[in-house]
């Protein structure tokens, strides 16, 4: 864990000297935000209804996406000033703070609520129980990362332990498992949406579980940026996380087949049934957050099984991790 999170903050000393010599060769453009995700996803539907529905741009604001394709790679670009906003799981945050940085990321908006991978099998079975992945093995993702610890512990609640009763591949990177999978490596492996359903829809595997169902209800994808750029830029922020609330508030009260015809642009190659499809998996499992105001119990949750996985043992504080106040003031109004 100390290995992972020194590495990181190297990167981004490097990272700032480097954009420290291009300052000022480019005009700031103060209406726009640049936002990294962690990866592209259906999960995220409510951040793509802002985009493509035009909520961002009602608050006068420009978004400039990019994904990062791990959190470790999305806390790098926060920390090294290369992105002013980050779209990950919270953990990413919890391990700068506890290594003692003192400009650390602030959580200000949760996203989803759990867990939003499906476990993916080889050939479809409509009678899967977790007690199935005994002796086999499953692509989990990259070791430190929710999505593997989240996997981790909800097969764990069905009484099967890594190593011993089954294998938890963490080596294949976090981009590549279907690629992996497609190819012949593991028994299951998860997938999010709208993957998930491509995948099972060209018929090289079939979801069988969602593994949000099983692990329980936790923090899993949020939006921070340093403590220095929220305070140095509250009026922003307060925008974005306006224009998300509407986004969620659109989410939570339409049908999976009016979100998916807002958000297609930003899924260009997916049809809109898929989407549909995606969209309304996510419904059936209430991964979507109903207000952007993050609950202690599922901070501790999410606290639980990182320590469960043996990432860390010393545990974040909640109050100081997550600022309620700028969401406090958009829902005020």
């Amino acid at each position: 864990m100390k290995k992972l999170t020194t590495v990181v903050l190297t990167v981004a000393i490097i990272a700032v000297a480097c954009a420290g010599l291009m300052c000022g060769c480019q005009p700031k453009d103060e209406n726009t935000i640049k936002l990294i995700e962690v990866t592209h996803s259906v999960f995220y539907a409510p951040l793509y209804v802002a985009i493509d529905g035009g909520y961002f741009e009602e608050e006068g604001l420009k978004i400039d996406l990019s994904n990062g394709g791990g959190a470790d790679k999305c806390m790098t670009s926060i920390i090294a000033g290369q992105a002013d906003i980050g779209l990950m799981g919270p953990e990413a945050a919890i391990y700068i703070y506890n290594e003692g940085r003192s400009d650390y990321p602030v959580i200000f908006a949760q996203l989803t609520k759990k867990d939003g991978s499906f476990l993916m099998a080889r050939n479809p079975d409509d009678n899967f129980s977790w007690s199935s992945i005994a002796g086999k093995e499953v692509i989990g993702g990259r070791k430190g990362g929710v999505p593997a610890m989240a996997l981790e512990y909800g097969i764990k609640k069905a009484g099967l332990k890594d190593g011993v009763d089954y294998t938890l591949n963490f080596d294949v990177q976090f981009d590549l498992i279907g690629a992996a999978f497609e190819s012949g490596t593991g028994d299951f492996c998860t997938m999010f949406e709208p993957a998930a359903s491509n995948m099972q829809k060209a018929g090289m595997g079939y979801i069988v579980a969602a593994v949000g169902e099983q692990s329980g209800n936790m923090p899993f994808t949020a939006f921070m940026a340093t403590k220095s750029y929220v305070n140095d830029n509250s009026e922003k922020v307060e925008k974005f996380t306006r224009a998300l609330v509407k986004a969620m508030d659109y989410v939570n009260a339409h049908s999976a087949k009016e979100i998916a015809e807002i958000l297609a642009p930003s899924f260009a190659g997916t049809d809109v049934a898929t989407l549909t499809t995606a969209i309304q998996s996510y419904k059936d499992i209430d991964a979507y957050c109903s207000t952007p105001i993050m609950e202690k119990a599922d901070f501790e949750l999410l606290q639980d099984v990182i320590i469960d996985a043996g990432v860390m043992t010393k545990r974040a504080d909640f109050s100081k991790l997550f600022d309620p106040s700028i969401a406090q003031a958009v829902l005020k109004k």
